[in-house]
C-alpha cells in the first residue's frame, strides 16, 4: 500500500498462516486439556490459553526460517519440551490452592519471558520494518504481562498497568530498533525493562513498602542490561 511519502509492505504467505494456525490449534487444545479438571467446572479458561498459544507463536518463527536437518530438528524438540511444560504449569495453576502452584507460577513467568526474548531476538534477526516488529512486540508484552501478574496477583487482572507498561515499551523498542545493535543485545535491552516493570507493579500492588518494591526489577533490570553490553 502507497501511503503519502511511506510505502506499506506487509507479507501475508503460508508460513504467516501455519503459525496463526498452529497457535489457535494450541488455545484450543489448552482449552480442551483444562476443562478435565476437577477445579474448572463452570469457568473460563480464556486466561489458560494466553502462554500456551503464545509458546507455539513464538516458537515457529526460527522453525520456519530454518532449514531442515540437525538444528531443525533439535529446536523441534525442545520447542516440544517447552510446550508441554507450559500445558502442565497452566493445568496446575488451575488450583491455586495446589502446593505445586508457586512452582507451576514461577515456570510459567520464567518461560514468558525466554519467550519473549526469543521472539525478539528472531524479528530483529528478520530485519523486518519497525510496523511489523512493534505490534508483534507489544501482542507478546501484553499476553506476558497480563498473565505474569494474574499468576502473582491471584484473582486480578491488572489491564491499566499492562497498558502503561505497554506504551512504555513502545516507547523503548521503537527507539532501540534504529540502533545499530546486534539481535541479542536488542531482544536482552527491551526484556529488561519488561520483567522489570511488571515485576514493580507485582510488588506495588502486594503493598510492598517503596523501597523493597524497586529491588528485585532494579537488580533484575542491572543485570540483564549489564549483560546486553557485555555481549554487545
Amino acid at each position: 500500500m502507497q501511503l503519502p511519502g511511506f510505502y506499506l509492505a506487509l507479507e501475508i504467505n503460508i508460513h504467516t498462516l501455519v503459525t496463526l494456525l498452529v497457535a489457535g490449534l494450541t488455545a484450543s487444545g489448552a482449552d480442551l486439556l483444562l476443562r478435565d479438571h476437577p477445579k474448572m467446572q463452570g469457568r473460563y479458561t480464556v486466561e489458560h490459553w494466553l502462554l500456551p498459544a503464545l509458546t507455539a507463536w513464538t516458537l515457529g518463527i526460527p522453525l520456519i526460517r530454518l532449514e531442515i536437518g540437525i538444528q531443525w530438528m533439535i529446536s523441534f524438540f525442545i520447542g516440544g519440551a517447552i510446550l508441554m511444560l507450559v500445558l502442565i504449569a497452566e493445568y496446575i495453576s488451575v488450583d491455586t490452592q495446589d502446593e505445586r502452584y508457586p512452582m507451576a507460577s514461577a515456570a510459567l513467568t520464567a518461560v514468558s519471558y525466554a519467550l519473549f526474548l526469543i521472539l525478539a531476538i528472531s524479528l530483529q534477526s528478520a530485519g523486518l520494518r519497525l510496523y511489523l516488529i512493534l505490534p508483534a512486540l507489544l501482542l507478546a508484552s501484553v499476553l506476558v504481562s497480563l498473565r505474569t501478574l494474574h499468576l502473582r496477583i491471584v484473582g486480578r487482572w491488572l489491564f491499566l498497568p499492562t497498558l502503561v507498561i505497554t506504551l512504555i515499551l513502545a516507547g523503548i523498542i521503537s527507539a532501540l530498533h534504529y540502533w545499530p545493535l546486534s539481535p541479542i543485545t536488542f531482544g536482552l535491552l527491551v526484556l529488561g525493562p519488561a520483567y522489570s516493570l511488571t515485576s514493580l507493579i507485582a510488588a506495588l500492588s502486594e503493598d510492598q513498602p517503596l523501597k523493597r518494591a524497586f529491588i528485585e526489577p532494579g537488580l533484575m533490570l542491572a543485570a540483564v542490561w549489564g549483560t546486553a553490553i557485555w555481549i554487545a
